[in-house]
C-alpha cells in the first residue's frame, strides 16, 4: 500500500510505498528513504488516484522504512542541534568568502547524506568555491538552494495576523499570485501593514474567495447602470458583492436591492471609462505583487 506523507524543511509532499504488515494513520511519524536520503516524514492519508492527482504525483517518491522509534526522536533531537551549529559555521563561512548572500535556513536530512542551505540573494551568484569549503567543513554533500522572499516566510514563519499557523507553512502546497484587485474587489482594509502578510507580500488568503467573488459580480449591474426594479427606475451606486444586493439611488430614496428584484438593466455604466479600482490599481506603486 502507498501513502501520502510529508518531509523535510520545506514541507514536501511525496508517494511512498509501505510494506508493513499493518495499515498507517494519519500524523504517524516514519523513516522513509527518497532520492534525497533518508527523511523524517509524517503520514497524511492513503496514495490514491484522485490525491495523486490533485498533488500532481506521477511517480513514486520512495519507500517507506519503519514507523518512527524512541531511537530515532533521540537521533532526530541530534540532527537539530547540528543543524543549529552548521548555520553558525556556514554563515561565518560565507562572510569570509564575501559573497553577498544571506543565509535564511539549513536542513540536514535526516540521515546526513546532504545538508541543504536556503539563501537569499538579488543576483547571481558564483558560490563553486563556498560548497568546496562547505564540504570540507561539514564532510557530507552540499546543496545551495536560493529563495524568494516568500520562501523565507514558509521556512521561518509561525503564525498570521489570524492567529493561525501561516497558510504558507502549513497545507499551501504552491503560493498563488495576489494582487491589489483581489484586494480591492473584496473591499478589504488597503493599509499595508493590514493586508501584507509575514513576507512583505500581499496576503495569499486574499486570493482564497476571489473567485466566488468575481462570479458574485458578473451576476449584479455595474455601479453607474441604471435599472428597472418594481420600484421603479434608478441608479445603481454600490455592490455587495456576497450578499447578491446592488444600492439603487431613486432619487429621494436609496434602497439596498437583492440581485433578483431588478428586472432589466436599462443602461450600462459609461463604456470605456475606467473604473475608480481600475484606476487606484494601476497607480499603486506601494504594495508588493506576485
Amino acid at each position: 500500500m502507498n501513502y501520502i506523507v510529508r518531509y523535510g524543511t520545506t514541507r514536501l509532499l511525496g508517494d511512498f510505498e509501505w510494506r508493513g504488515p499493518h495499515e498507517l494513520f494519519r500524523g504517524q511519524e516514519v523513516i522513509a528513504r527518497s532520492d534525497r536520503g533518508t527523511e523524517w516524514g509524517e503520514v497524511l492519508c492513503v496514495a490514491t488516484d484522485k490525491s495523486r492527482e490533485y498533488l500532481e504525483l506521477k511517480e513514486q517518491t520512495g519507500k517507506l522504512l519503519r514507523l518512527a522509534t524512541h531511537e530515532d526522536r533521540m537521533n532526530r533531537d541530534e540532527v537539530t542541534r547540528r543543524e543549529q551549529e552548521e548555520f553558525r559555521d556556514g554563515k561565518k563561512i560565507i562572510e569570509d568568502h564575501k559573497l553577498q548572500m544571506q543565509l535564511v535556513d539549513i536542513e540536514r536530512i535526516f540521515g546526513g547524506e546532504r545538508l541543504i542551505l536556503f539563501f537569499l540573494s538579488e543576483k547571481r551568484i558564483d558560490f563553486r568555491e563556498l560548497v568546496k569549503a562547505l564540504a570540507k567543513r561539514f564532510q557530507t554533500r552540499i546543496e545551495m538552494r536560493q529563495i524568494g522572499v516568500r520562501d523565507e516566510a514558509k521556512l521561518l514563519a509561525d503564525y498570521g495576523d489570524c492567529g493561525k499557523p501561516v497558510c504558507c507553512n502549513t497545507h499551501l502546497k504552491e503560493m498563488p499570485p495576489v494582487s491589489m484587485k483581489m484586494a480591492k474587489l473584496q473591499k478589504a482594509n488597503l493599509d499595508p501593514n493590514k493586508i501584507s502578510g509575514r513576507c512583505g507580500r500581499l496576503k495569499c488568503c486574499l486570493r482564497y474567495e476571489y473567485d466566488t467573488y468575481e462570479e458574485h459580480q458578473r451576476e449584479l449591474p455595474n455601479v453607474g447602470a441604471t435599472v428597472l426594479t418594481k420600484a421603479g427606475q434608478g441608479k445603481v451606486l454600490a455592490q455587495e458583492i456576497l450578499s447578491k444586493k446592488v444600492l439603487i439611488d431613486y432619487g429621494e430614496r436609496r434602497v439596498m436591492a437583492d440581485a433578483k428584484d431588478i428586472l432589466t438593466v436599462v443602461t450600462k455604466s459609461q463604456a470605456g471609462a475606467p473604473s475608480r479600482d481600475a484606476a487606484e490599481d494601476s497607480s499603486d506603486p506601494g504594495f508588493s505583487r506576485n
